[in-house]
């Protein structure tokens, strides 16, 4: 029991880190994206392919987490909101694509 216990504290610890990382991460996107609705020129087509690929992989990331049942409800709860940030960043990142296709 005890070596099940130790696991589980292991993977609880391993997942807290990795979601730690997870949301450094779409910090960083979202950062990038505020400042391309701000700049216009940073939105050429190459940065755009860029942009929207790193949104893929963070989708797919994030969406693939599957939750551990021993999982505590504030840590399932810290999953639930990088999906709906993504979801955010969509929407954000279509916004600009769209007024660059405008201009």
């Amino acid at each position: 029991m005890l070596k099940q216990k130790d696991m589980e504290d292991s993977m609880i610890m391993a997942h807290k880190n990795f979601m730690s990382n997870l949301e450094k991460s779409l910090n960083i996107l979202e950062g990038e994206l505020k400042e391309a609705g701000e700049m216009s020129a940073i939105c050429n087509d190459e940065w755009c392919n860029v942009a929207e690929s790193f949104i893929d992989d963070m989708h797919k990331n994030i969406y693939s987490i599957s939750e551990p049942r021993w999982l505590p409800t504030e840590d399932s709860r810290k999953l639930k909101d990088p999906r709906k940030r993504v979801r955010e960043l969509y929407r954000k990142f279509a916004h600009i694509k769209e007024g660059r296709a405008r201009a």
